[in-house]
């Protein structure tokens, strides 16, 4: 629909995919809804199948939460080709704000991926033409946090407090029938946002307003303390704390490293920046006041911050957030010029660590390549070129490119889009290519089906959707490769 007379339209979104890693899984269901400012629909919802490719094996544990069998995909599903022509003609229209649960961590990853693999701008979609993104679960977050009176709020079942959507729909008896369905979660997801506009309208339109990169770096840059609401936070204060920022990041731009002051900082001053990269790393039971309690903060995730003046008394007694205490850990954080220093070259050894284990793992895979760089002018005129042609065209444009990647990648879309265009040279190629992800990915999937199959809990619609995975992956991988 045309959005020319609309200032600003939110548009809510949810994807459900093959697997949690965006370089390697894939976009099985998209939903969403385009709302006005006040969260009401202002056209109809979007709702598809997205067929999966062949060389994609999903994994288990992902199918049995979604129901989408790989032969949904293929029965129902539009190809990848086509379902981004669609996002990015109708859908990315000018000022959207992209909404959804947990979508910048999670769903804006899958969608950046998605568009660089079809040949599209990775990233124009969320800031060209004044279009934006926002995330409901840190706003929940933090009105749980901050401004709780109005809603009820939810536990896990192992009693501590969560925010998970299903769980915050089902104590605030809001309709969420079908759970880990993307047109169910969007819809879910705005009724969630419209009682935390109701309930807390300020709280609501200060984070909406605040949310952009622009607006954190002017917050961050006259705040040297603040709050800030973050899933990496203890459950015990609502997952609130009370940071200081204390300088930049050593190898991000517009990226701020805060010190959470509700941990003493004493014992970590006295390490190492080995030491600190080691107590970096995840530690199953690992306590919260043995990890390093910095935090990057970057201004283009919508981080959820407001300044120390909305904390009341009967809030700091809720959050067991002590003036004292805080201001004692400030001065011993003070007290030791050199930790910045140390911190960042613990950073440093952290993300060598990171990128040795990314290259070993995505070395020979070029759709994880996404953030090797990014895709200059001319290729990006040659990828329209490349998208618009016909099939039988595709081989001849993609020689126009420049970059390594793109070249890489465009015998691989053809083959995903347009299978029966591919010449038999095209197709033995695809057909390696097809065997050297299943050599490499079929192990995982078998030891993750063994554990999830031999489970006592599964439904027979799990079991139903267990036996189609296991038939589908027969089909394609050659009875040795199980040996």
């Amino acid at each position: 629909m045309a959005l020319s007379n609309i200032s600003q339209t939110l548009f809510f979104y949810d994807l459900e995919t093959t697997g949690v890693n965006p370089r390697g899984a894939r976009i099985v269901q998209f939903a969403g809804q385009r709302t006005d400012i006040e969260l009401n629909p202002v056209s109809e919802p979007y709702n598809f199948l997205i067929k999966l490719s062949e060389e994609v094996i999903p994994e288990p544990g992902a199918v049995v939460v979604t129901g989408i069998t790989p032969q949904k995909t293929q029965m129902d599903g539009i190809t990848e080709a086509e379902f981004f022509k669609i996002f990015t003609n109708e859908i990315a229209q000018p000022k959207t704000v992209f909404v959804g649960f947990n979508s910048i961590r999670f769903d804006d990853e899958f969608m950046r991926f998605g568009l660089y693999r079809n040949f599209y701008d990775a990233y124009e979609w969320q800031w060209k033409d004044g279009s934006s993104k926002w995330d409901i679960l840190d706003v929940s977050r933090m009105t749980r946090a901050l401004r709780p009176d109005g809603m009820n709020w939810p536990f896990a079942p192992d009693g501590k407090p969560s925010n998970r959507l299903e769980y915050l729909t089902k104590v605030n008896k809001l309709g969420h029938d079908n759970a880990h369905d993307a047109l169910s979660d969007v819809t879910a997801t705005i009724s969630v946002a419209k009682l935390i506009k109701q309930k807390q309208p300020k709280l609501f339109d200060y984070l909406l307003n605040i949310r952009s990169k622009k607006s954190v770096g002017e917050f961050v840059k006259n705040n040297k303390t603040f709050v800030y609401v973050s899933g990496k936070y203890s459950y015990e204060n609502d997952k609130l704390a009370v940071v200081e920022n204390f300088g930049n990041h050593p190898t991000k731009n517009d990226v701020v490293l805060v010190y959470n002051l509700l941990i003493n900082p004493s014992k970590f001053l006295k390490m190492t920046p080995n030491q600190l990269a080691d107590a970096w790393a995840y530690k199953k039971d690992q306590k919260e006041t043995d990890k390093v309690p910095v935090k990057s903060l970057q201004f283009n995730k919508c981080p959820s911050v407001a300044p120390l003046s909305v904390l009341g008394d009967s809030d700091k007694v809720r959050l067991k957030i002590d003036d004292k205490l805080i201001k004692k850990h400030q001065a011993i954080l003070n007290s030791e010029p050199d930790f910045y220093n140390k911190i960042c070259e613990a950073i440093k050894i952290v993300e060598s660590s990171y990128d040795q284990q990314e290259m070993v793992i995505d070395s020979s895979n070029v759709d994880s390549k996404l953030y090797d760089g990014f895709i200059n002018d001319s290729d990006k005129k040659s990828s329209k070129d490349f998208r618009e042609s016909k099939p039988e065209k595709l081989s001849e444009i993609s020689s126009k490119f420049t970059d390594p990647r793109l070249k890489s990648l465009a015998p691989l879309y053809k083959a995903r889009n347009y299978p029966k265009s591919l010449t038999p040279e095209e197709r033995a190629q695809w057909e390696v290519h097809k065997s050297t992800l299943y050599t490499k990915n079929l192990p995982t999937f078998i030891k993750q089906f063994e554990q999830i199959a031999g489970s006592a809990s599964l439904s027979a619609n799990d079991q139903y959707v267990l036996e189609e995975l296991k038939m589908y992956v027969e089909s394609l991988i050659p009875p040795e490769l199980y040996g």
